[in-house]
Protein backbone atom coordinates (compact mmCIF):
# COMPACT_ATOMS: atom_id res chain seq x y z
CA UNK A 1 0.00 0.00 0.00
CA UNK A 2 2.86 2.36 0.85
CA UNK A 3 4.56 1.54 -2.43
CA UNK A 4 1.33 2.36 -4.31
CA UNK A 5 1.10 5.75 -2.56
CA UNK A 6 4.72 6.48 -3.38
CA UNK A 7 4.08 5.67 -7.03
CA UNK A 8 1.01 7.94 -7.15
CA UNK A 9 2.85 10.81 -5.43
CA UNK A 10 5.79 10.36 -7.79
CA UNK A 11 3.50 10.46 -10.81
CA UNK A 12 1.75 13.60 -9.55
CA UNK A 13 5.10 15.29 -8.90
CA UNK A 14 6.30 14.31 -12.36
CA UNK A 15 3.17 15.78 -13.98
CA UNK A 16 3.53 19.01 -11.98
CA UNK A 17 7.16 19.37 -12.99
CA UNK A 18 6.38 18.41 -16.58
CA UNK A 19 3.53 20.93 -16.90
CA UNK A 20 5.46 23.64 -15.06
CA UNK A 21 8.38 23.25 -17.45
CA UNK A 22 6.21 23.80 -20.52
CA UNK A 23 4.24 26.64 -18.94
CA UNK A 24 7.39 28.49 -17.92
CA UNK A 25 9.10 27.81 -21.25
CA UNK A 26 6.03 28.96 -23.15
CA UNK A 27 5.70 32.10 -21.08
CA UNK A 28 9.39 32.91 -21.55
CA UNK A 29 9.05 32.49 -25.31
CA UNK A 30 5.99 34.75 -25.29
CA UNK A 31 7.82 37.47 -23.33
CA UNK A 32 10.90 37.11 -25.52
CA UNK A 33 9.13 37.71 -28.86
CA UNK A 34 7.06 40.52 -27.36
CA UNK A 35 10.21 42.21 -26.09
CA UNK A 36 11.81 41.90 -29.50
CA UNK A 37 8.78 43.38 -31.28
CA UNK A 38 6.13 45.06 -29.09
CA UNK A 39 2.48 44.43 -30.00
CA UNK A 40 1.78 47.96 -31.24
CA UNK A 41 4.82 47.83 -33.52
CA UNK A 42 3.77 44.48 -34.98
CA UNK A 43 0.21 45.70 -35.58
CA UNK A 44 1.46 48.85 -37.32
CA UNK A 45 3.68 46.71 -39.56
CA UNK A 46 0.67 44.69 -40.68
CA UNK A 47 -1.59 47.69 -41.16
CA UNK A 48 1.05 49.52 -43.20
CA UNK A 49 0.87 46.95 -46.01
CA UNK A 50 -0.55 48.31 -49.24
CA UNK A 51 -3.25 45.63 -49.51
CA UNK A 52 -4.45 45.85 -45.91
CA UNK A 53 -8.25 45.92 -45.76
CA UNK A 54 -10.36 47.32 -42.93
CA UNK A 55 -13.11 45.14 -41.51
CA UNK A 56 -15.88 47.43 -42.73
CA UNK A 57 -14.59 46.96 -46.29
CA UNK A 58 -15.08 43.19 -46.18
CA UNK A 59 -18.25 41.34 -47.16
CA UNK A 60 -20.37 40.36 -44.13
CA UNK A 61 -20.73 36.95 -45.78
CA UNK A 62 -17.00 36.39 -45.59
CA UNK A 63 -16.71 37.55 -41.97
CA UNK A 64 -19.53 35.23 -40.96
CA UNK A 65 -18.11 32.35 -42.97
CA UNK A 66 -14.61 32.55 -41.50
CA UNK A 67 -15.95 32.75 -37.93
CA UNK A 68 -18.41 29.89 -38.47
CA UNK A 69 -15.84 27.50 -39.89
CA UNK A 70 -12.73 28.49 -37.93
CA UNK A 71 -13.96 29.52 -34.48
CA UNK A 72 -17.71 29.64 -33.93
CA UNK A 73 -17.26 30.68 -30.26
CA UNK A 74 -14.98 33.56 -31.29
CA UNK A 75 -17.23 36.27 -29.87
CA UNK A 76 -17.65 34.59 -26.48
CA UNK A 77 -14.22 33.26 -25.49
CA UNK A 78 -11.25 35.24 -24.11
CA UNK A 79 -8.70 34.18 -26.69
CA UNK A 80 -8.55 30.44 -26.08
CA UNK A 81 -11.54 28.18 -26.71
CA UNK A 82 -11.12 25.67 -23.88
CA UNK A 83 -13.80 23.36 -25.30
CA UNK A 84 -12.02 23.09 -28.66
CA UNK A 85 -8.66 22.73 -26.93
CA UNK A 86 -9.83 19.81 -24.79
CA UNK A 87 -11.42 18.13 -27.82
CA UNK A 88 -8.16 18.57 -29.74
CA UNK A 89 -6.15 16.99 -26.92
CA UNK A 90 -8.40 13.92 -26.88
CA UNK A 91 -8.25 13.67 -30.68
CA UNK A 92 -4.46 13.86 -30.70
CA UNK A 93 -4.14 11.30 -27.91
CA UNK A 94 -6.57 8.98 -29.68
CA UNK A 95 -4.63 9.23 -32.96
CA UNK A 96 -1.24 9.21 -31.21
CA UNK A 97 -0.15 12.16 -33.31
CA UNK A 98 -0.70 15.90 -33.68
CA UNK A 99 -3.87 15.90 -35.77
CA UNK A 100 -5.45 19.17 -34.67
CA UNK A 101 -4.56 22.08 -32.42
CA UNK A 102 -8.02 23.42 -31.64
CA UNK A 103 -6.71 26.94 -32.10
CA UNK A 104 -9.07 29.89 -31.89
CA UNK A 105 -8.93 32.73 -34.42
CA UNK A 106 -7.04 34.78 -31.82
CA UNK A 107 -4.48 32.00 -31.33
CA UNK A 108 -4.04 31.68 -35.09
CA UNK A 109 -3.48 35.41 -35.31
CA UNK A 110 -0.90 35.20 -32.51
CA UNK A 111 0.90 32.43 -34.43
CA UNK A 112 0.84 34.38 -37.70
CA UNK A 113 2.16 37.50 -36.02
CA UNK A 114 4.91 36.07 -33.84
CA UNK A 115 5.53 32.35 -34.11
CA UNK A 116 6.47 29.62 -36.56
CA UNK A 117 4.17 26.91 -37.88
CA UNK A 118 5.98 24.24 -35.84
CA UNK A 119 3.63 21.96 -33.93
CA UNK A 120 5.49 22.13 -30.62
CA UNK A 121 4.05 22.33 -27.11
CA UNK A 122 6.19 25.30 -25.99
CA UNK A 123 5.17 27.31 -29.05
CA UNK A 124 1.52 26.37 -28.47
CA UNK A 125 1.61 27.65 -24.89
CA UNK A 126 3.38 30.86 -25.94
CA UNK A 127 0.65 31.30 -28.52
CA UNK A 128 -1.99 31.04 -25.79
CA UNK A 129 -0.31 33.73 -23.69
CA UNK A 130 -0.15 35.96 -26.77
CA UNK A 131 -3.83 35.28 -27.54
CA UNK A 132 -4.86 36.49 -24.08
CA UNK A 133 -2.71 39.58 -24.60
CA UNK A 134 -4.37 40.31 -27.92
CA UNK A 135 -7.84 39.95 -26.40
CA UNK A 136 -6.87 42.29 -23.57
CA UNK A 137 -5.68 45.03 -25.92
CA UNK A 138 -7.91 44.70 -28.97
CA UNK A 139 -11.60 44.43 -29.74
CA UNK A 140 -13.02 41.35 -31.47
CA UNK A 141 -13.42 43.29 -34.71
CA UNK A 142 -9.80 44.45 -34.56
CA UNK A 143 -8.63 40.87 -34.03
CA UNK A 144 -10.77 39.57 -36.89
CA UNK A 145 -9.54 42.38 -39.14
CA UNK A 146 -5.89 41.53 -38.46
CA UNK A 147 -6.60 37.83 -38.87
CA UNK A 148 -8.14 38.03 -42.33
CA UNK A 149 -5.22 40.21 -43.43
CA UNK A 150 -2.55 37.75 -42.28
CA UNK A 151 -3.81 34.26 -43.16
CA UNK A 152 -2.71 32.45 -46.31
CA UNK A 153 -5.32 31.82 -48.99
CA UNK A 154 -3.18 29.74 -51.35
CA UNK A 155 -1.76 30.63 -54.77
CA UNK A 156 0.51 33.30 -53.26
CA UNK A 157 -2.33 35.31 -51.69
CA UNK A 158 -1.57 36.45 -48.15
CA UNK A 159 -4.44 38.86 -47.52
CA UNK A 160 -8.19 39.02 -48.05
CA UNK A 161 -7.68 41.75 -50.64
CA UNK A 162 -5.17 39.85 -52.79
CA UNK A 163 -7.21 36.63 -52.54
CA UNK A 164 -10.50 38.32 -53.44
CA UNK A 165 -8.97 40.10 -56.41
CA UNK A 166 -6.86 37.12 -57.48
CA UNK A 167 -9.58 34.49 -57.39
CA UNK A 168 -12.67 36.53 -58.25
CA UNK A 169 -11.42 39.88 -59.59
CA UNK A 170 -13.50 41.58 -56.90
CA UNK A 171 -12.94 43.82 -53.91
CA UNK A 172 -13.50 42.06 -50.55
CA UNK A 173 -16.69 44.02 -49.94
CA UNK A 174 -18.16 42.71 -53.21
CA UNK A 175 -17.94 39.00 -52.37
CA UNK A 176 -21.28 37.21 -52.50
CA UNK A 177 -22.20 34.19 -50.36
CA UNK A 178 -20.92 31.68 -52.91
CA UNK A 179 -17.54 33.39 -53.27
CA UNK A 180 -17.19 34.19 -49.59
CA UNK A 181 -17.86 30.62 -48.45
CA UNK A 182 -15.43 29.27 -51.05
CA UNK A 183 -12.70 31.65 -49.92
CA UNK A 184 -13.29 31.04 -46.22
CA UNK A 185 -12.61 27.34 -46.66
CA UNK A 186 -9.15 27.71 -48.17
CA UNK A 187 -7.02 28.83 -45.15
CA UNK A 188 -7.60 25.49 -43.39
CA UNK A 189 -5.22 23.87 -45.90
CA UNK A 190 -4.22 26.39 -48.60
CA UNK A 191 -2.11 24.02 -50.67
CA UNK A 192 -5.00 21.55 -50.78
CA UNK A 193 -8.00 23.84 -51.21
CA UNK A 194 -6.55 26.52 -53.51
CA UNK A 195 -9.01 27.21 -56.30
CA UNK A 196 -6.13 27.28 -58.79
CA UNK A 197 -4.85 23.86 -57.70
CA UNK A 198 -7.79 21.72 -56.56
CA UNK A 199 -11.10 23.40 -57.42
CA UNK A 200 -13.09 20.21 -56.78
CA UNK A 201 -11.66 19.87 -53.27
CA UNK A 202 -12.29 23.58 -52.72
CA UNK A 203 -15.97 23.06 -53.54
CA UNK A 204 -16.14 20.10 -51.18
CA UNK A 205 -14.64 22.24 -48.44
CA UNK A 206 -17.19 24.96 -49.26
CA UNK A 207 -19.98 22.54 -48.33
CA UNK A 208 -18.44 22.24 -44.87
CA UNK A 209 -18.25 26.03 -44.56
CA UNK A 210 -21.81 26.62 -45.68
CA UNK A 211 -23.07 23.88 -43.32
CA UNK A 212 -21.28 25.60 -40.43
CA UNK A 213 -22.84 28.92 -41.40
CA UNK A 214 -26.29 27.35 -41.34
CA UNK A 215 -25.63 25.50 -38.06
CA UNK A 216 -24.62 28.71 -36.29
CA UNK A 217 -27.46 30.75 -37.82
CA UNK A 218 -25.45 33.00 -40.11
CA UNK A 219 -27.56 32.15 -43.14
CA UNK A 220 -31.10 31.04 -43.87
CA UNK A 221 -32.10 27.60 -45.07
CA UNK A 222 -32.79 29.07 -48.52
CA UNK A 223 -29.28 30.55 -48.70
CA UNK A 224 -27.84 27.22 -47.59
CA UNK A 225 -29.73 25.36 -50.32
CA UNK A 226 -28.66 27.87 -52.97
CA UNK A 227 -25.04 26.82 -52.44
CA UNK A 228 -25.44 23.12 -51.65
CA UNK A 229 -27.75 22.49 -54.61
CA UNK A 230 -25.92 24.58 -57.20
Amino acid sequence: MKIFKIIIISLVLFLVIFCSYFLISGYNLYKSVLKETPLDVKINEIKSKSDYTKIEDVSPYFKDAIVAVEDHRFYTHDGVDLISTVKAIFTNVKNRSYVTGGSSITQQLAKNMYFTQEKKMVRKIAEMFMAYNLEKNLSKNEILELYINTIYYGSGYYSISSASKGYFNKLPIELNLDEASLLAGIPNAPSVYSLDVNPNLAYERQKHVISAMKEYNYITNEEYKSIIEK
